[in-house]
């Protein structure tokens, strides 16, 4: 008996583009037909409804994108 595991994607990196403008990919659609797409945050949300229906895998980094809680510091003005 083989089982089959679940493709495991590689982690998105800078280098990753969104196909709709080119800004860094947060997340990988891969198409049930084959293929896969690329999309930046803003039109992963743009266009999440209709990719998932579409998709047989989504991989979703959008969690990357927490707000920085870096503050400049009282000395620096």
């Amino acid at each position: 008996m083989t089982t089959a595991l679940a493709p495991q994607f590689a982690a998105l990196t800078a280098s990753d583009r969104c196909d709709r403008c080119g800004a860094q990919a947060y997340l990988r659609v891969e198409l049930q037909t084959g293929g896969e797409l690329l999309f930046c945050a803003h039109h992963a949300r743009e266009h999440g409804d209709k990719l998932r229906s579409i998709a047989s895998n989504v991989q979703d980094e959008t969690h990357k994108l927490q707000p920085s809680s870096t503050t400049a510091s009282d000395s620096d003005s």
